[in-house]
């Protein structure tokens, strides 16, 4: 007779061997049913078996998987959100809004490519949901973050795996194995069934209505209990992964074929488009069925198709040059223009904005708009007591597109801009060269606010917990007068404050505390340097490297960065010139503020420390196409002849350049030397 242990490891054995199997079983059968659709049992025997599951990892709690169907359901609740730094960027993309503008992102690539050989695309359903990116190492689903700001996101992997169209565990594809690792790129949504539904139940429960499908799912995937996430009706569709060079994967069309072969959902709306016309047909078919479709889509993404083609193409600071997102025409209304309200941002830009009689538009209720500025209001010649058409731009943002001039009745007023800012009441100025009228008073108290609320947002600092209604509350109590206030306040100042807890006190100064280390590109673009965007924050960092050499830069230095200008470069000198611009920064620093090695590191590129110039024309680049090549391996490109240059590319007919460089001691090279050193 066996000894007690013997049969108990022999009933480990067996339970581990059958949860194995029913594991294989749960996953292929949801597999059909929520990628597929065609479900091969019924619902009742699915529930048996997973039941069964459930019964032997409750006996054996040591042989749960990451990959087992179970770990859907979401465990304790977090406190926070934990930050997700990524090497490759998730990308924004440019938009188009219509043919022409299709045929003119072509065009650019032919440009850039310096060709006229036809172009492939594949046409995708762009979906009004949230991007999000899925990490598989060894096959097993083990990370998953929001987009965030492209490189930084926030982990959301306990509430993504209580999807069921995210797989747990990859499928074998067909031909080849499971990759080692694999980041796949794709949207999250709520189905408008699914939107309906939730806001039933929260309408029964007295919760406040969610305004749209995008608002509910975006919503649902940032709640720290997954639990809660687990009972909305959320799905993914696969559309990319973040690096496609180690895949059998040629093009984008095979890559979704792979991803699909994986166990991804993907859109059964996307096509392969042999050339843009079938771009364009495909655009205006989706146009045409979109209100047919089970989930909101508010256009169609086009991206080459060939890999090889997109490598050569590349990216620039923000957007693949290979891809571009074609906008469905913006939902549109009418209503009453009641009043016209200035705001003071935080460059001290006067804006109008249009205080509207509430109109619905697209799902969202809207009662107030942008006008832009005073040229926009004259141009358009709107008047108070106007009938205007409203559109949300995108779907996204409202903005008054003109009177209704047919309805005027004669009682309609002028809108007056004012000429006193009407916040701190200083003289306003109009700079002859500028669209845009300005409170100059750098004491003014809403700049001031907007700089805070700016530096703290997701566009600045990205600071958790420091919205604008709490900066509007921070500033109010006199907690926080300028930007190093903020790395002042302690747990003590803000718990006894209305709304605030300890907790609440104690996660806000640790939000705080997690930013003093930071990027160059993060801070100049969270600290409201006129006409400093994050592309130009990161083309500084790129180019200077550290905070010092900024503060010794002169206007002429930041005229020597490729893609800055003469307004921006005055902007910078003056920015650093200013004695109390530079006392904020030192104060920073005395407060505990790093700033990190950049990230993009371009220190160990090839060609880094060289500045290029090109002459002449260029037979197998566009001179686009060379600029963009020189800069990926690290080096700067100049647009004139001075002694920083350290090579000449010469095309045909180079002109006079050649024997400035020849004077200067500048190493010049033809095209074919040219390409030879880029390819190492």
């Amino acid at each position: 007779m066996l000894p007690l242990f013997a049969f108990a490891a022999a009933n480990r054995e067996q339970a581990e061997k059958r949860l194995a199997e029913l594991r294989e079983q749960l996953n292929y059968h949801a597999y059909r049913y929520y990628v597929l659709d065609d479900p091969l049992i019924a619902d009742v025997e699915y529930d048996r078996l997973f039941q069964e599951l459930l019964r032997l990892e409750e006996q054996y709690p040591e042989l749960v998987t990451p990959d087992s169907p179970s770990q859907r359901v979401g465990g304790a609740p977090l406190t926070a959100f934990a930050q997700v730094t990524r090497e490759i960027p998730m990308l924004s993309l440019e938009n188009a809004f219509g043919d022409q503008d299709l045929r003119d992102f072509e065009e650019r690539l032919r440009r850039f490519l310096n060709s006229n050989e036809p172009l492939a695309y594949v046409a995708e359903p762009k979906l009004d949901g949230l991007a999000v990116e899925l990490v598989y190492e060894g096959g097993i689903f083990t990370l998953g973050a929001t987009r965030g700001d492209g490189v930084t996101g926030e982990e959301i992997t306990a509430n993504l795996k209580t999807l069921a169209t995210v797989p747990l565990r990859l499928r074998p594809p067909a031909k080849g194995k499971v990759p080692a690792r694999l980041a796949v790129r794709g949207e999250a949504y709520l189905s408008l069934t699914g939107f309906r539904e939730l806001n039933a139940q929260r309408a029964q429960s007295g919760e406040a209505l969610f305004a749209n499908p995008r608002n509910a799912a975006a919503g649902s995937l940032r709640q720290l209990d997954s639990r809660i996430t687990a009972q909305r009706p959320l799905a993914f569709f696969a559309y990319g992964v973040d690096d496609p060079t180690h895949l059998p994967c040629a093009t984008q069309h095979d890559l979704l074929q792979y991803l699909a072969a994986c166990g991804f959902a993907t859109n059964p709306h996307t096509r392969r488009c042999p050339d843009l016309e079938s771009v364009i047909a495909h655009f205006h078919h989706l146009a045409t069925i979109r209100h047919d479709l089970p989930y909101e889509i508010d256009g169609m993404v086009v991206k080459v198709d060939d890999f090889a083609v997109q490598k050569r193409l590349g990216t620039k600071a923000r957007s693949p040059r290979w891809a571009i997102a074609a906008k469905f025409p913006a939902s549109q209304a009418t209503t009453r223009l009641v009043n016209v309200e200035f705001g003071v941002g935080r460059t001290g830009a006067i804006t109008p904005v249009a205080l509207l009689e509430p109109v619905e538009i697209g799902g969202v209720r809207v009662s107030r708009a942008t006008l832009h500025n005073e040229d926009e209001v004259r141009r358009k010649d709107l008047r108070l007591g106007d009938t205007v058409l409203v559109q949300r731009a995108g779907d996204v943002i409202p903005e008054v597109v003109k009177p209704v001039i047919e309805q005027r009745t004669g009682s309609e007023t002028p809108i007056r801009m004012p000429t006193n800012c009407p916040e701190c009441g200083h003289p306003l100025v109009r700079p002859a060269e500028e669209a845009v009228t300005r409170c100059p008073n750098p004491a003014c108290p809403a700049q001031r606010l907007r700089s805070l609320i700016h530096f703290a947002s997701k566009a600045g600092m990205d600071i958790e917990g420091l919205g604008k209604k709490v900066m509007e509350q921070l500033v109010q109590e006199g907690l926080v007068r300028d930007i190093p206030d903020i790395f002042r306040l302690r747990a003590e100042d803000l718990a006894p404050l209305d709304g605030w807890g300890e907790k609440s006190a104690a996660n806000a100064v640790a939000a705080i505390a997690a930013r003093k280390k930071t990027s160059l590109a993060k801070l100049l673009a969270a600290i409201g340097i006129r006409h400093v965007g994050e592309v130009t924050a990161q083309l500084l960092e790129e180019h200077f490297g550290t905070m010092e050499a900024l503060l010794r830069a002169t206007e002429a230095d930041f005229l020597e960065v490729a893609g800055i200008g003469p307004q921006v470069a005055a902007s910078l000198a003056d920015f650093f010139g200013d004695p109390a611009a530079r006392q904020m920064l030192a104060t920073l620093q005395e407060l505990g503020l790093t700033i990190a090695a950049s990230p993009s590191a371009r220190e160990w590129l090839r060609l880094s420390g060289t500045l290029f110039l090109f002459t002449g024309a260029l037979l197998h680049f566009s001179r686009s196409e060379a600029k963009a090549r020189v800069k990926e391996l690290g080096g700067q490109v100049a647009s004139a002849m001075s002694s920083k240059v350290t090579h000449l590319v010469c095309g045909e007919k180079p002109g006079s350049k050649i024997t400035k460089a020849q004077e200067l001691g500048i190493r010049i090279l033809n095209e074919q030397e040219f390409e030879a050193l880029l390819n190492g």
